[in-house]
């Protein structure tokens, strides 16, 4: 496997990319705090800006500090996922009071899913740099880890394993996405023994290019999992086995991964209008339908001949959106990669 070199580039891409959007930070500093209080999105999705969400939170100052993923407990708490290694993991309340935080020693932490059951609540943190998922309770204490699968023929050449983030089906089956790899897609047991895999690069309807999120989807009368293939701006849905259902594309948002709330999917847009453009985030709204119904931070959603228009952001609000987590008021909290490590921002839901 050639993990190593692809690590290193990406380090190298990430480096680059902070520095290339740094100075934008500090001349839309001051149009981003003008919006604190302002309303974005659009038809019943509306929202009022909080900026000063969590802003009493204090910790060392870092500017290279992401905020990856985020996931809400039944408690109500929203856990944030950063690559910190000194706070892995913060929690918060819902006013953004900061409950407490730990650590795992990460130094690439990426994705957080959260698997709910009748009796306990579990994390999955997936860190890129270690190649290893982690299953860890609330509190820090991991209970298993899913390492690289080397044993796999499809990493025995020049093919780099850099997984991103996790999906867990009610089964407790786990799908783990090499995002940052070759976008496979790799189905393990509750037990974390290898299932299958499916996806890959490529130009076919199902292949999947930068499987960056991954999500499980229950809105329907089975559960199927939904893939970001980011390079593509595009949402695939397949079966549990990793048969290919249908694309959902979204030009102009390139979405990191989709978070569903109810009857509608959510989505971090990183970078919008052109792939990397720099300082370009919003968030995107999809009905059952596949329907973008808001845009918050972005434009208003236009369709012509059945198809949305290319997106783009509208409002300087979001750098580089990379997750959303939605509580039981649809309240929506946003958190960023290279945004010089601000704390996520809370969408208030105008009913």
């Amino acid at each position: 496997m050639s993990s190593v070199n692809g690590l290193r580039k990406l380090e190298q891409m990430d480096k680059m990319a902070k520095v290339i959007a740094r100075g934008k930070h500090f001349v839309g500093r001051n149009r981003r705090d003008k919006l604190h209080g302002s309303l974005v999105g659009h038809n019943q999705f509306l929202y009022r800006v909080d900026l000063n969400w969590a802003s009493g939170i204090e910790l060392t100052p870092d500017s290279s500090r992401d905020h990856h993923e985020m996931v809400i407990s039944k408690a109500g708490h929203i856990y944030v996922l950063t690559n910190d290694f000194r706070n892995n993991i913060l929690i918060l309340d819902p006013s953004g009071e900061l409950i407490d935080t730990w650590t795992l020693g990460l130094e690439a932490a990426h994705g957080l899913t959260i698997s709910h059951s009748e009796d306990e609540e579990m994390l999955f943190i997936t860190d890129y740099k270690t190649q290893t998922v982690y299953k860890t309770t609330l509190w820090g204490q991991i209970l298993m880890r899913i390492r690289a699968p080397e044993f796999l023929d499809i990493y025995s050449g020049s093919s780099a394993y850099l997984p991103t983030g996790t999906a867990v089906s009610k089964n407790g089956d786990v799908y783990v996405a090499d995002g940052y790899g070759s976008s496979y897609i790799i189905q393990y047991d509750v037990e974390g023994r290898y299932i299958s895999h499916f996806g890959g690069r490529g130009e076919d309807e199902e292949s999947v290019n930068s499987s960056h999120g991954i999500a499980i989807d229950s809105r329907g009368a089975e559960q199927t999992l939904l893939v970001t293939s980011r390079e593509d701006a595009c949402i695939k849905r397949f079966t549990l086995c990793g048969d290919y259902i249908e694309s959902i594309n979204i030009p102009g948002a390139y979405m990191c991964r989709p978070v569903i709330h109810g009857e509608n999917l959510y989505a971090a847009v990183c970078w919008s209008d052109k792939l990397y453009a720099p300082n370009t985030g919003f968030v995107t709204i999809l009905n059952r339908d596949n329907v973008v119904v808001s845009n918050p931070g972005g434009i208003g959603p236009e369709y012509v001949d059945g198809k949305v228009r290319k997106l783009r952001q509208e409002v300087p609000l979001f750098s580089h959106c990379h997750d959303v987590c939605v509580d039981n008021d649809e309240n929506v909290y946003v958190c960023e990669w290279n945004a010089s490590g601000r704390l996520p921002v809370k969408l208030v839901r105008l009913h």
